[in-house]
């Protein structure tokens, strides 16, 4: 019979035992924040710990890399308490952010309500979620965290809501879209796979960890597409498609597949992409196909794209991207 280890559970002070020196920089460590990400599906890029608003000081503030958006992340080594929920709310307000993550040891039911209200009530664009940190070991092992989620908002239904409503007078080209978008977020979901929230356009886009680059998925008439698109703004983007391009023979490897790379000079950003072609969009009983494909090649150009990406400085680009960058520049 299999030897099994006993769980057993932690305190959370016997680790942080302050909660702005100790608990507030681990969370905010790139690890950390790669979890959170993963839990909450999004894709967090640190801008700053203890940072001001007025006579506060917000605990992190960080950024989601696919849609700039900015984060306030509240913690507490205790349960939840009236006076974080005013901070929450007073530090979203003075920091413009839209996205908003209460971690702590528990959540009250009256807490869990108010976040559960403020999801109902508000526009997609603003979301609010709730998780409970805890910590566990095996016998001696080093304690291990374990987020749970408490609350967040219920993104499909919010945004097939509000599509379906703009979607009414649309095209029935934009109509066959949301319906086409929607079952590629079931089909995700079902996979334990992240995925956008659907809309009525002929694009979805996802993160490859790191502001001004994203993947997108595309429909194209009677082809599909996934594009990495490139118009970041703290390096040059034709720059880094340039970088990039003189690499293709081992990223064409790394993927198994080439990629058509344009870099398109009469605009600011620059695209490599590979597209399937004869996927008609109104033949449904293909969209399972179609769906299995997007979702294997989206994953497999974040798996190879990604690491390139997020760890790209300025001084690893061509020395004529120092001249492109300056000639941007106001005289």
């Amino acid at each position: 019979m299999a030897l099994l280890g006993k769980l057993e559970r932690v305190e959370l002070r016997d680790v942080w035992k302050h909660e702005a020196l100790h608990f507030t920089p681990w969370l905010a460590s790139p690890d950390n924040l790669a979890a959170l990400s993963l839990e909450l599906g999004l894709d967090l890029e640190l801008v700053g710990q203890e940072v001001s608003v007025g006579p506060y000081a917000a605990d992190i503030v960080c950024k989601d890399t696919l849609t700039g958006i900015k984060v306030l992340i509240e913690n507490q080594l205790e349960k939840t308490d009236h006076s974080h929920l005013g901070q929450i709310l007073t530090y979203a307000a003075g920091l413009e952010a839209r996205t908003v993550v209460w971690v702590a040891a528990r959540f009250t039911d009256e807490h869990r309500a108010a976040i559960d209200w403020l999801n109902e009530i508000t526009h997609e664009d603003w979301q609010f979620f709730g998780l409970e940190i805890e910590l566990w070991r095996i016998g001696d092992s080093p304690a291990a965290p374990k987020f749970n989620m408490i609350c967040r908002p219920n993104d499909w239904s919010r945004a097939v809501r509000e599509e379906a409503a703009k979607a009414e007078g649309s095209s029935p080209r934009q109509v066959l879209q949301l319906r086409f978008w929607s079952a590629f977020r079931d089909f995700m979901v079902e996979r334990g796979q992240r995925a956008p929230k659907p809309s009525s356009q002929s694009w979805q886009s996802f993160s490859v960890g790191r502001t001004g680059f994203a993947l997108e998925a595309v429909i194209r008439r009677a082809e599909l597409a996934v594009r990495l698109y490139i118009i970041c703004e703290d390096l040059p983007p034709k720059a880094v498609f340039r970088y990039l391009e003189a690499r293709k023979e081992q990223i064409h490897a790394a993927l198994g597949f080439p990629l058509d790379w344009q870099e398109l000079p009469e605009r600011k950003g620059s695209v490599a992409l590979v597209v399937r072609p004869q996927c008609p969009l109104d033949e449904e009983s293909r969209w399972a196909e179609y769906h299995d494909w997007l979702a294997k090649t989206v994953a497999r150009m974040t798996a190879v794209l990604r690491p390139l990406i997020v760890n790209l400085q300025e001084s690893d680009l061509p020395a004529a991207a120092s001249e492109e960058a300056s000639s941007a520049l106001p005289a």
